[in-house]
This record gives C-alpha cells, structure tokens and sequence, in this order.
C-alpha cells in the first residue's frame, strides 16, 4: 500500500464517504451525516486514509484523549475492498505516533474477540487490571 495519504481534515466528499464507511460496519451502521460531523469535531485525533489514485477514503480511525493519561481509539474501519493489505496497520500506526497520542500513559480500545489476536501485535493486551469494562446505554 504506497498510494495513499493520511489526512487529519475531512472536505464534504469525504465525509460522505466516511458516512458510506459506517453504514457497512454493524458498530456504526445508524450513524448519520450530521451526527459525524459531530463526532469529528469532538475527537482529538480523527485519520482517514485516502487513496492517492483514486482520490477514495479507503480507512477511518479516530481517538479521544488527555493527551497525557488516557487515550481511547475507536471506529478502526477499512474499506471492504482494502482489507488484508496493510490498511488497519498503517492507521494503528498513524494514531499510535500521533502527538496527541505517542506518549500517553494508557491507549485503549475495544475489539470483539477475534481480533484480539491483531490488536496484541501492537502492543495492546486483555491484561486490564481487574478492570471491566461498563456501559450505561441511552
């Protein structure tokens, strides 16, 4: 994967295309346009993944953080057509040295099980302290 740029800014395409991305992952599916424009604003580290040939966002991840104790990344999303070659790497890469992010205590996330395993080769581990995770759902 050599024809690609990562941007910080998202011009009005590429919010709809972001807005495409979500609608096929089962995590982000009901999102709408407004509520990412939302989220974007809010989030302290927002990468998108751009394909240089085709001018196409072809990845997505964002984090929340103090930039000093705690960081949380989120919404970790390659486009289907784009998986297997590189694409979650090179966005773990570019949030992980991310100012923001590069050295901050804790960096955590949330996976399902079976990604765990691909998670574990950044540096990440279930050993969370006893901690659990909760959820106070609206």
């Amino acid at each position: 994967m050599d024809d690609y740029k990562v941007i910080e800014e998202f011009n009005e395409n590429q919010l709809e295309e972001l807005h495409s991305l979500f609608k096929n992952e089962w995590w982000t599916q009901k999102r709408q346009l407004s509520e990412i424009r939302k989220l974007l604003d809010n989030s302290s580290v927002v990468i998108g993944l751009v394909n240089d040939k085709t001018g196409e966002l072809i990845g997505f991840a964002r984090v929340i953080s103090d930039t000093l104790y705690r960081a949380f990344i989120f919404d970790v999303i390659a486009k289907e057509n784009y998986r297997n070659n590189g694409i979650g790497t090179i966005l773990m890469n570019s949030i992980l040295e991310h100012p923001q992010v590069r050295d901050v205590e804790r960096v955590e996330l949330y996976c399902p099980d079976r990604l765990v395993p691909y998670y574990e080769k950044f540096g990440f581990s279930t050993d969370v302290n006893g901690s659990n995770l909760m959820r106070n759902k609206k």
